[in-house]
């Protein structure tokens, strides 16, 4: 897939006399794969990664062109039982997702079997009625006969004889082991339509959420478990240089000032390798230079302010 980040839609795409098209909803437990299985079909970055659980907080939508199809497949936050408010806007944001979709995707950890979050996924996909292909990531790290028995037992499960999934597929997305045969599987059976977007397009995110995304994805990677849901990353400002470059100004917010001193780091020096890092990647995806300045501010209630969740396309009172 190309690389040009977020074109306008246009009604002269290039897509071949009888094209196919389909939204595909990538569905799974918290922490199974999603946004990294995601970014290998697309070819690029479109969706953080990292260690922590619930990276992915809003639906990102990554596009992609296999033979005469365009897939878009969109990426949810996982699915899991939700405590608080930010949780239960980013569960129903995937269940919104799954109702949008032409077709949708159950990702499993194959190393982390069937746990209650992946269970109660499938209990509802067989209430609504709903049929899905079931994709077993990571099978690199499990035996074979394991996998079998893991395959044979998620096959079995439905409701009132119902069985869920139509076909299934054993990947690695982290090394690309069975994605081909899987995206082939996807363009194949995608119906017959025009291409909703241009051929370039890889993602409909704006370039100053997709900003943001990278800084947060950063802070997450270094801090670990130092600060575990306690931060966000905000675009405050935009600036178009006249030597095509861009000026950044983006703000981290925290919760408590012992927070921020974690940020900062001893003189500065966290931050700045925050930024350094964020920049190098900002300039590979967007095709340019970027000048990155981060703050950061302690808010306390920064969870349950509704701007946060608009910015998200998340809704408040999920």
């Amino acid at each position: 897939c190309s690389r040009n980040w977020n074109r306008a839609m246009s009604d002269e795409n290039p897509a071949p006399a009888a094209p196919g098209f389909a939204f595909v909803a990538v569905l799974g437990a918290p922490n199974v794969g999603k946004s990294t299985l995601i970014n290998r079909l697309v070819g690029t970055k479109v969706s953080i990664v990292s260690p922590k659980v619930q990276t992915t907080r809003a639906r990102v939508l990554g596009i992609c062109i296999a033979g005469p199809a365009q897939i878009v497949f969109i990426d949810t936050p996982g699915v899991f039982e939700p405590r608080r408010r930010l949780d239960r806007a980013m569960v129903a944001a995937a269940w919104t997702g799954a109702a949008d979709a032409d077709r949708i995707c159950l990702l499993v950890d194959s190393a982390k079997g069937i746990d209650k979050d992946t269970r109660a996924i499938i209990k509802r996909l067989c209430e609504q009625g709903k049929r899905a292909d079931l994709v077993l990531n990571k099978v690199d790290l499990v035996k074979k006969t394991a996998l079998l028995e893991l395959a044979g037992e998620l096959n079995e499960t439905g409701q009132d004889k119902t069985k869920v999934f139509d076909d299934t597929f054993m990947i690695s997305a982290e090394r690309g082991d069975g994605v081909d045969d899987l995206l082939a599987h996807l363009a194949a059976t995608a119906p017959e339509g025009p291409w909703m977007f241009p051929e370039d397009q890889i993602s409909d995110m704006p370039e100053r959420l997709l900003a943001a995304e990278i800084t947060r994805e950063k802070l997450y990677l270094q801090l670990r478990q130092e600060l575990p849901y306690a931060a966000t990353v905000e675009t405050e400002a935009w600036t178009e240089q006249d030597d095509g470059s861009a000026r950044v100004e983006q703000v981290i917010y925290v919760q408590r000032a012992t927070q921020k001193a974690i940020v900062l780091g001893k003189k500065g020096n966290r931050i700045k390798s925050i930024g350094a890092e964020a920049r190098i990647e900002l300039e590979e995806l967007l095709g340019r230079r970027v000048h990155l300045f981060l703050f950061v501010k302690v808010r306390e209630k920064w969870g349950d302010d509704p701007e946060r969740y608009r910015d998200w396309g998340l809704d408040y009172n999920a």
